[in-house]
């Protein structure tokens, strides 16, 4: 295959500093336009200064939430798989992991679809939206769910395979291109100026916005046909070996269960904060879309550089993977700390800048202050569980999923809405963090402490 000399030089001999640049910084700035695309939707909502429509936009988050869990099964599981394939040299097991990923992704994201929009009502409830917010909420679930739901997973899961050979540049064009659109759209749909639609017109761009992605993604398959490894031949999961299904599941289903208990801590957060009225949950949300600017972009950087750890872990290269991995963390953890000091002292004029309502930017600053003090734990954090999942070590990342909601961020929100109602909710993700961060340090020493051939058997 004609690039195949380019991505064996990528993964295995160029220099550490440039493979993680060539790696990391595309996957950075896609999330960075992410981020941004989805503070749009909380920023033209918000010129609305109407707490319902915002409360709408938090209230429904979950459920985006719960896309990533479909996104990390197919997505998640595939890339780290067909990384691996790529290091051991099966380059048709690469083509079956990748046609397992697409129509999975595909049939997943159909069937989310369906089911929500059946149990709409009860589920609507169950986030906690109430009298007043409903109508606003179930509107914006309409295009965000009913019709967007497959092409929002379709779109997360292509970019990971795509990603997944080192084409981080071609993944991050496909995302961003649909990212940039919704920019575009929002204040179209949103504002009395253009449609008038308010967080519908919010749900709307994003649904619009995610399947012009997916077809960049396809026309991208299709023009590099015979210059890449990514395969969508649905013909290929007819005689599908076992190893490809058990090797994917193996790493995307706890990583499911990890955002599935993520979509159970939101709702749990909403809930208990909807109890304070809709200014309450919009400033909420106002705060952690804020919060994700520095999120996103550390979960960008160590995810940019996973590929690297997969294929150098299966072709025995330890040495390399290690110094991959230390390089990333002595970059963003350094950046994150001045990130959360800005936050710390910026936080009343971040939340101003979304809303003018006093009473959402007094609870958002508070929130905020908060949310900033756990970004640096959060790096190391993300870290761990990526290189968990680029091995193939996903009962790990499972341990870790189960330590990190049911174990401390749970049980930690029921203790703060006890004791501490409303501003003490925050402080869950931060000691929440603490402990992994800390975890997540003492098994990466004792990953990278390991002979070849022992990680699985000592760490899984």
């Amino acid at each position: 295959m004609a690039q195949t000399n380019d991505k064996a030089y990528l993964f295995e001999s160029m220099p550490i500093p440039k493979a993680v640049a060539n790696l990391s910084i595309p996957m950075v700035v896609t999330s960075l336009v992410m981020v941004i695309y989805n503070l749009a939707d909380t920023y033209f909502v918000g010129m609305l200064n109407d707490p319902i429509q915002n409360a709408a936009v938090t209230l429904a988050y979950p459920v985006m939430l719960a896309f990533n869990a479909v996104n990390n099964l197919f997505g998640v599981g595939t890339s780290s798989m067909m990384s691996r394939s790529l290091g051991a040299g099966d380059y048709e097991k690469v083509k079956s992991c990748s046609a397992f990923g697409f129509w999975g992704a595909v049939f997943s994201g159909l069937t989310f679809a369906l089911v929500c929009t059946v149990f709409r009502t009860p589920l609507m409830l169950l986030l906690g939206a109430d009298e007043t917010t409903m109508a606003a909420t179930g509107q914006y679930m309409l295009w965000t769910v009913s019709f967007g739901a497959m092409p929002a997973i379709l779109n997360v899961v292509q970019g990971q395979m795509v990603r997944s050979e080192g084409a981080a540049l071609h993944a991050s064009i496909g995302t961003m291109s649909g990212c940039i659109l919704n920019i575009i759209l929002d204040p179209i749909f949103i504002l009395p100026w253009g449609l008038n639609m308010g967080a519908a017109g919010a749900g709307l761009a994003t649904c619009i916005s995610n399947g012009v992605a997916c077809v960049y993604f396809l026309v991208l398959a299709r023009v590099k046909k015979g210059k890449t490894f990514v395969c969508m031949d649905i013909r290929r999961l007819k005689n599908l070996p076992s190893s490809v299904v058990l090797g994917i599941l193996g790493v995307g289903v706890p990583a499911s269960i990890q955002n599935l208990l993520n979509v159970l801590g939101s709702t749990i957060l909403n809930n208990f904060t909807a109890a304070f009225g809709a200014t309450a949950v919009a400033a909420m949300g106002v705060a952690h879309k804020i919060n994700m600017i520095p999120m996103q972009i550390a979960l960008g950087f160590s995810q940019g550089i996973m590929p690297l750890v997969s294929y150098n872990y299966a072709s025995g290269n330890r040495k390399r993977m290690k110094h991959a991995v230390l390089f990333a963390l002595g970059i963003i953890v350094p950046a994150m700390a001045c990130v959360t000091a800005g936050y710390w002292f910026g936080a009343e004029g971040l939340i101003r800048a979304f809303m003018e309502n006093p009473e959402i930017i007094a609870y958002g600053t508070a929130f905020l202050r908060v949310m900033c003090l756990g970004t640096v734990f959060l790096c190391i954090d993300f870290m761990g569980v990526g290189v968990f999942q680029s091995l193939g070590m996903g009962r790990t990342a499972l341990v870790f999923a189960l330590l990190r909601k049911v174990v401390l961020e749970i049980p930690l929100l029921l203790l703060m809405n006890r004791f501490f109602p409303l501003y003490g909710l925050p402080y869950a993700q931060f000691i929440t963090e603490i402990v992994l961060a800390s975890a997540a340090a003492v098994m990466l020493v004792r990953i990278f402490n390991q002979k070849p051939g022992n990680v699985d058997r000592v760490t899984g």
